[in-house]
């Protein structure tokens, strides 16, 4: 694994904006999504192989997983093989998780992790974001008050050291954000880009 290999775990709570800065990192910087595993129904207009694997409790219990979470009584999970075989492919790479799974990568992968976390300053424009995306509403309502949604609107202290918090209340803002952490990202990268090879 080179030292320029990085990994963008994009996390926090359900409706913050996850799966929005992940398309923005594909379309802008062309950085693929690790596809994660998920027993959840597909939403409306997700698809199998381009959004999550869609699994049942069976195929999903054959896999083998780096992490793997229940969140609101639907299974996650993302597996080893699947990001060394598109870091072959691209240095840089995403990943939607919520805080649990992403405290399990910094622990497996603290040179290659960086998070951004992503928050709102009102928390009740959430449920609208849920269910103007097509989510059921009785799903939103599970979501909200389950405990894995109220875990994921903090921060946690072991995701800190490695963490930028993204504030995405407006778009706009928090894409200029984005666009500030990809700068200073590249910088970095290629700092550590020159370091190894030297080692070698």
């Amino acid at each position: 694994m080179k030292a320029a290999h990085k990994l963008i775990v994009i996390t926090g709570a359900t409706g913050t904006g996850k799966t929005t800065v992940s398309g923005y990192l594909r379309d802008n910087y062309r950085i693929h999504r690790v596809m994660t595993h998920t027993t959840r129904p597909a939403r409306t207009g997700e698809k199998n192989g381009v959004d999550y694997y869609f699994e049942t409790p069976a195929s999903f219990a054959t896999k083998h997983f780096i992490e793997k979470v229940t969140y609101a009584g639907y299974e996650y999970g993302s597996s080893h093989e699947s990001l060394e075989k598109n870091w072959t492919k691209h240095p840089f790479l995403s990943i939607v998780l919520d805080t649990k799974g992403a405290i399990t990568y910094v622990r497996e992968l603290p040179k290659e992790v960086v998070v951004l976390f992503l928050t709102i300053d009102n928390p009740t424009v959430l449920k609208d974001r849920l269910l103007s995306r097509g989510d059921d509403p009785a799903m939103v309502a599970a979501r909200l008050k389950s405990p894995e949604y109220k875990r994921d609107l903090t921060l946690p202290n072991e995701l800190k050291p490695f963490a930028t918090v993204i504030k995405n209340d407006s778009w706009d803002e928090a894409r200029e954000q984005v666009d500030q952490f990809m700068k200073t990202l590249a910088l970095k990268s290629c700092v550590l880009a020159r370091i190894d090879l030297e080692q070698k």
